[in-house]
């Protein structure tokens, strides 16, 4: 799996995202899906999907902060996979705005950033300030710091006031299939302007991590990839049940490999 760098740290160009082994699914209007994704996602196969990730060359994972995850991926760097990678998906309680950060950072995270919903609600709210400490927070741990986002205002907004970190995490996807907006009906978008992200991302120098590239499962990853790096993402963060990991990763494979029709250059 050909790889980039963010910071110094190498990452692959396909990311094994966590929603699903935490349990959690954009599922529209099926209301059993992230029940069932609790109950298949057993330790056992949560283990066997990062070793058909590594085995795949996918030497990374986006995870979220909090007892499973800490417990899970500690069990499995002892357990032998020790060379897998967490960029650490990180909230700012109310109570304590450093905690996933602090937490995340004496698990022993590889790079961390702020979740998509968090930065949403802070730049929507122009508390700048204490987005930009908590960027900062992570980089004194001396580990690449990211920002997450679904709304594009939380790129630009930020970059125009000089905040950043060391990549974004933006979702995006061409936006062609029956549930894909406007918002307000459907959560499984997220992503209501890609041609606007696209035009941002080719002005930005900071490596970009695209996610829901596939619409929460509405789109073929054959599709779904080649229009993600071809618009200019370095990076994917796909959702991957153990029996599409191998699947998943040809496919990456083949199209970074292909004449890839690219505006924006290779950032990472």
């Amino acid at each position: 799996m050909p790889r980039g760098k963010i910071g110094n740290l190498e990452v692959s160009r396909l990311i094994c995202g966590g929603n699903l082994t935490s349990g959690f699914a954009h599922s529209r209007d099926l209301i059993y899906v992230s029940s069932l994704l609790k109950n298949y996602f057993t330790t056992e196969k949560i283990f066997a999907t990062w070793r058909k990730c590594e085995a795949n060359g996918i030497n990374t994972a986006l995870l979220r902060v909090d007892d499973k995850v800490v417990r899970l991926i500690s069990d499995y760097w002892v357990s032998g996979g020790e060379k897998f990678q967490w960029i650490a998906q990180c909230k700012l309680p109310k109570d304590d705005w450093k905690a996933d950060i602090m937490r995340a950072v004496d698990t022993g995270a590889h790079a961390a950033y702020i979740q998509g919903s968090t930065a949403d609600d802070y730049v929507a709210g122009k508390r700048f300030d204490e987005l930009a400490k908590a960027v900062e927070l992570i980089r004194q741990n001396r580990i690449p710091a990211g920002i997450g986002a679904h709304t594009l205002e939380v790129p630009v907004e930020l970059t125009k006031r000089g905040i950043s970190g060391d990549f974004w995490m933006k979702t995006f996807n061409e936006k062609k299939y029956w549930s894909a907006g406007p918002m307000p009906r459907n959560d499984s978008v997220w992503e209501e302007t890609p041609e606007k992200t696209c035009e941002f991302m080719r002005k930005n120098s900071k490596p970009w991590i695209a996610f829901k590239v596939l619409g929460a499962g509405a789109i073929k990853p054959l599709e779904g990839f080649r229009y993600a790096f071809e618009k200019g993402a370095d990076f994917l963060c796909v959702g991957m049940f153990d029996f599409q990991v191998d699947e998943d990763a040809a496919i990456a494979r083949n199209i970074l490999a292909s004449q890839l029709k690219r505006d924006r250059p290779w950032i990472a």
